[in-house]
């Protein structure tokens, strides 16, 4: 008899079941592969870590891959509004049942060890994967990488996207430090994808030492602008005229050159043609990264919860050119830096409504709006106790032709979609 009959009944009982809410080390789920899955994971594994950009690099390599007719896994998290999001075959979420079953036969292999709510999920959307049989597996990194629960399986192609600073009780202070850690999905004798031309050196310093195959944008691969699109260039000197990727930013192109280096370093064992690159340049979406929603306030959704991601949106609102005042309601996790989140956005934003997200983690408002009190001194930023009071506000300020950025976290971006305004 299954411990639970419905998905919210599992993953209730799953945020309880471990005594930290996140605790990084791979003995306890790899004790539990070791009882649930197979002798051997066989399908081709991408896996793709990094500060920002990991999702968009998943969502552009399922693109391509389903767009060449292959049946392609995608494991990412965390989720905006369902958490099935977290775990797709063929591009399409997994059902509320084939999930209850994986975690009960994950419940059934770990016996008494105690397991978070990440390693839970994880060792499902594998248990899932491997059943399925799809001919590719990409699977997005949690939190740093040597020590996080995707990192139990050998990829066979990883994909660092950026280094920048954040989760720095967990991975370290430094970037050199944090590098070594997201270095530690790298394996011997395997591509190593490096996705900043900047990266620090600690991180291809690292993929050497540990014997991979450093591919880095700017040096073994790189990318061009041209009038109306982009050409990739590759390690074999390979040329490819390309469109511009349907997520929005200039940065985006680094992303996508990332996927390209990935998918071309197995085309041994899963040709992509490059009409196939084409189409699902343009088809990737991905939900919460400047997202823009039309109507007589446009709505834009990002999940920016750090510098450099609030620097990438900064550029994004640069080329978007909100024809009227720019609102932001801000609400951020206890253990970010609302401050660097802030400063990139100062010449863009008129005015910020601060909140507090129903996150358990979330900062508290009070908090918020002390830290940012220096930095918004010219204009009073208003306070809520929670997203969508600052949300009614901000609207209630607004006129046609003004934009409305909801940005933070996943959670206030997830809050935001909640919001009876969203249709």
């Amino acid at each position: 008899m299954a411990r639970f009959d419905t998905l919210e009944g599992w993953l209730d009982w799953q945020t309880g079941l471990h005594p930290k809410r996140m605790e990084l080390g791979l003995e306890r789920v790899a004790a539990v592969w070791a009882r649930l899955g197979p002798a051997s994971f066989t399908l081709p594994i991408i896996s793709v870590g990094g500060t920002n950009g990991k999702g968009s690099s998943v969502a552009m390599i399922e693109a391509m891959v389903l767009a060449a007719g292959y049946r392609c896994a995608s494991y990412t998290s965390p989720h905006l509004r369902r958490y099935n999001e977290r775990v797709r075959l063929g591009g399409e979420p997994v059902s509320d049942a084939a999930l209850c079953e994986a975690f009960e036969r994950v419940d059934q292999a770990r016996d008494e060890i105690s397991l978070t709510y990440f390693e839970f999920g994880t060792l499902a959307a594998l248990d899932i994967f491997s059943r399925a049989g799809p001919d590719l597996a990409v699977l997005e990194v949690g939190l740093g990488g040597r020590l996080d629960a995707v990192n139990l399986l050998d990829a066979d192609v990883s994909v660092v996207t950026t280094i920048g600073l954040d989760h720095t009780d967990w991975l370290g202070e430094t970037l050199d430090a944090i590098a070594i850690e997201k270095a530690g999905i790298f394996r011997a004798g395997r591509p190593a994808i490096l996705g900043q031309r900047d990266a620090p050196e600690a991180l291809r310093r690292e993929a050497v030492r540990i014997g991979a195959r450093p591919l880095q944008l700017g040096y073994e691969f790189d990318r061009a602008s041209t009038g109306e699109g982009w050409i990739w260039k590759g390690p074999a000197g390979e040329r490819l005229a390309l469109p511009i990727p349907a997520l929005r930013g200039p940065f985006q192109l680094d992303n996508a050159s990332a996927a390209i280096a990935a998918l071309t370093s197995l085309r041994d064992r899963l040709p992509i043609p490059v009409n196939a690159i084409r189409l699902g340049l343009r088809r990737a979406r991905l939900a919460g990264r400047f997202q823009v929603l039309p109507g007589p306030v446009t709505w834009i959704l990002d999940v920016a919860h750090n510098g450099e991601a609030a620097q990438a949106l900064a550029s994004n609102l640069r080329a978007f050119a909100c024809p009227g005042r720019v609102r932001a309601v801000l609400a951020v996790l206890s253990d970010k830096v609302p401050e660097s989140i802030v400063d990139p956005l100062l010449p863009h934003v008129s005015d910020w409504y601060l909140a507090r997200s129903a996150d358990a983690r979330a900062m508290p408002v009070e908090s918020l709006a002390e830290r940012l009190s220096a930095r918004l001194q010219s204009a009073e930023p208003g306070r809520f106790p929670d997203v969508a009071q600052a949300i009614d506000a901000a609207l209630a300020a607004s006129n046609p032709g003004d934009c409305l950025l909801l940005l933070g976290s996943f959670t206030t971006v997830a809050e935001a979609m909640a919001h009876p305004a969203v249709t």
